[in-house]
Formats: structure tokens, sequence, C-alpha cells
């Protein structure tokens, strides 16, 4: 069974959602964190993050889906990337957040709702998952 694609809104959505927390993560030194990938310090990555998000998003919403990988070359900037989970009011998705020094990205690889409804209710569900999920409302 082929997966069904994850709508841009969805990515998008939470990609705006999560940017002060990669903002919060990339004030981490960067050998610091490419340590903590390659030494498989989940316990010091899980803090990282759970500190970074608990400023943005109510508690439990972001987690540390416990696998990262660091992409460092001698001829590019260092590339960390973070597997995370978002759960909150029936919306779940697994995802990789990707930082290096100037930006971040999100690749969703998993997006499910408890409740069916119709694929094209997911990215207005989802968006207001991820808004009730935030302490404070977006930047605009």
């Amino acid at each position: 069974m082929k997966p069904k694609p994850i709508p841009r809104a969805c990515e998008r959505a939470l990609a705006e959602a999560l940017a002060d927390v990669a903002t919060e993560l990339r004030l981490v030194n960067v050998i610091d964190l490419i340590g903590y990938v390659h030494g498989e310090r989940t316990a010091n990555i899980e803090d990282l993050i759970h500190s970074s998000a608990e400023l943005y998003f109510k508690q439990g919403a972001l987690r540390y889906a416990c696998a990262a990988e660091a992409d460092v070359k001698w001829e590019a900037p260092p590339r960390v990337s973070l597997g995370m989970e978002f759960r909150w009011r029936g919306a779940t998705a697994f995802f990789r957040l990707q930082l290096d020094a100037a930006s971040a990205s999100i690749d969703i690889h998993h997006l499910a709702l408890d409740t069916p409804s119709a694929p094209e209710d997911l990215p207005k569900r989802f968006a207001s998952a991820l808004a009730d999920a935030r302490l404070r409302p977006l930047r605009q």
C-alpha cells in the first residue's frame, strides 16, 4: 500500500508553528549538538528539544522521537536532522526537523487524525491542533 502524500499546507503549517523552536535550537552550540547526536546522547537531545519547545508549546505536544543525524563535511556547513513527534487533540505527526546555521526545514513522514475526516479537511484540522497546542500565537 502506497502512503498518502502529505499536503503541502500541513508541512507549511508545521514549519510556521516550529519556527520559534528551531530558532531556540540553533542557539545551542553546534559542536555540542553534533557530539550529542554522534554519541547517541538521547537524554541530552531530548532535554534540548523539551526546553526549546516548552516556551512555545503546551507540555507533551512536541517530543523527540529518538532519531537524529548530523551531516558534517569539510566543504559544507553542518546540518543536523532531528526526528520528532507532534501529538495534540487527535492529530499526530512524525517528522524530521532539519537545522543548519541559516535555516530550518520540515519533512513530515506520517500524519494522522484520530477521527476520520475528508482528505480536504486534513490541513485545516491539523492547523487547528497546532494552534491549540501553542502557548503563544504565531508571529505575523
